[in-house]
């Protein structure tokens, strides 16, 4: 798809609703079947009723066509999107004086070391989680430009556990880092480099729809904070041992005390009324108010 206000450039590989999708020079292919049938995310988002591969495509062209997604053009909004949206999250308790820094994906530029709280937000909104991408040099320059770090300028590759080497290297010391299931074989070397480091790195686990079994058992050993997506898996699995639930159509889960430390924090932040009670069994599941996977 080409857009005349949009310069969509470069090669990327992103997941949408479970389904894999290619962009190539502005043109969006669906490449697999998508794993969800229904999200309310989604919907609000989008308007989507019911997900299939030429919904994920329309939704992933609206992307291009009005944020500038994978563009020249890339639209750089700070502004507030999912109430308990990891990047909201980790931005406000940046702000909030409780991390130092982020290590975050950005399309266009890969893994990015965040030290200003807006640049999180401003890449993380909205953003699909992305298997992986090419230089975008006006996407790499806004960041340098915006308190930002860029890993590999020439390759926009993406590797988490090397991005928090290299946060350390530049002195921070309490470092966030998002992780994807896809990605999840990265959280075990997170672990060892903030041992070797003498860091805190808080492991944020996100875009989780399509998390197998594996996936699963590596984010029970290293996460801290866990975005339930579509994924039963990680609401039986994770939600099973979790010591905290934000949310309930598509929860976030804290496994360790630190998770649950600023995940608490935000909400001191978080203007819309809220309710919090105990319960004797986790995870708590209102049926009906979550996403649908195709069977």
């Amino acid at each position: 798809m080409e857009d005349k206000s949009f310069n969509c450039l470069g090669d990327h590989e992103v997941y949408c609703c479970g389904a894999r999708v290619l962009i190539k020079d502005g043109k969006v292919t669906v490449l697999s079947e998508p794993r969800v049938m229904y999200c309310p995310l989604h919907g609000a988002l989008y308007g989507t009723e019911e997900i299939d591969k030429e919904s994920v495509k329309r939704s992933v062209e609206a992307k291009i066509k009005n944020l500038g997604f994978c563009c020249e053009q890339r639209i750089f909004d700070n502004s507030l999107v999912v109430p308990y949206g990891t990047s909201e999250i980790v931005c406000t308790c940046m702000k909030m004086g409780m991390l130092d820094c982020a290590v975050t994906v950005c399309e266009g530029a890969g893994t990015v070391i965040s030290i200003t709280p807006d640049l999180v937000q401003e890449m993380g909104a909205r953003l699909t989680g992305i298997v992986r991408t090419s230089p975008i040099r006006s996407i790499i320059e806004h960041i340098k430009d915006n308190g930002g770090f860029i890993l590999d300028e020439s390759s926009a590759r993406i590797d988490q556990a090397e991005g928090v080497a290299k946060a350390a290297e530049l002195g921070y010391r309490r470092i966030a880092v998002t992780v994807t299931s896809f990605k999840s074989d990265s959280i075990e070397g997170i672990r060892e480099v903030e041992k070797d480091k003498g860091i805190e790195a808080t492991v944020f686990s996100v875009c989780n729809t399509c998390a197998g079994e594996a996936d699963v058992d590596r984010i029970l050993a290293g996460a801290d904070v866990v975005c339930a997506s579509a994924s039963r898996l990680i609401r039986e699995k994770i939600g099973a041992k979790s010591n905290m639930q934000l949310g309930v159509a598509i929860p976030l889960f804290t496994l360790t005390k630190l998770g649950k430390k600023l995940l608490l924090a935000y909400l001191t932040e978080f203007s819309d009324s809220i309710v919090t009670f105990r319960t004797g069994k986790m995870p708590y599941i209102v049926e009906g108010r979550g996403p649908r996977l195709r069977e």
